[in-house]
């Protein structure tokens, strides 16, 4: 994603997301190598903040001795392992679940750069534990996607009710309206609506 073209298109399109863009320092986003740990990743921050689900993923890959975590390691570890670094007994499921299902999902995942937001979305979905949410943040942060709107995320819902002033949260259908004009950098815009509720962070 060209990222100043991005903010270019953002500062035209929205004067209201302008002065938020003058506010923070321009988004930085970053390809992955490993798919299958940013999944795992993706697992366990669901419903959870930031600073607790960062922790409880750093003891969990601090637990392995390789570099990478891989299907592999998953499935010949304890899951009661998996229970004493944090992990609910949910998460460990839907781990060992994307674990089990990998070598599969891995080919269907093979040329993952001809594939569409929403292709990728056929493939991830019908695992246990993956659903919309853990996809948006797999487009974004593990494929650099540039135009994803994660409607399911109560930070953005709350992003967006501060941008505009609502004094509730939105529906996804307002999102998705509202959001017409960002196209094609609305992950850019998603960025900087996290910045304003959480600040700068990195996933």
């Amino acid at each position: 994603m060209d990222i100043n073209k991005g903010i270019n298109h953002l500062r035209f399109s929205d004067p209201l997301l302008a002065e938020v863009i003058d506010t923070y320092p321009p988004p930085t986003l970053k390809r992955t190598n490993n798919l299958f740990e940013s999944l795992i990743k993706y697992i366990v921050y669901q419903q959870l903040s930031t600073s607790s689900a960062s922790a409880i993923f750093k003891r969990f890959k601090n637990y392995f001795t390789s570099s990478k975590i891989s299907s592999k390691n998953i499935l010949s570890s304890p899951s009661v392992d998996f229970k004493s670094l944090g992990l609910s007994k949910q998460k460990i499921e839907y781990i060992f679940s994307l674990a089990h299902a990998w070598p599969t999902i891995s080919k269907k995942l093979k040329d993952i750069d001809y594939l569409s937001d929403k292709e990728i979305g056929k493939v991830l979905t019908p695992l246990k534990g993956i659903g919309p949410w853990t996809v948006d943040m797999f487009l974004i942060f593990s494929l650099a996607r540039p135009d994803v709107l994660p409607v399911g995320d109560l930070v953005i819902k709350k992003g967006y009710a501060q941008l505009y002033g609502m004094k509730q949260l939105p529906s996804e259908v307002e999102m998705i309206k509202i959001a017409e004009k960002w196209r094609p950098f609305r992950t850019l815009a998603s960025l900087y609506l996290w910045d304003m509720i959480d600040g700068p962070f990195e996933w």
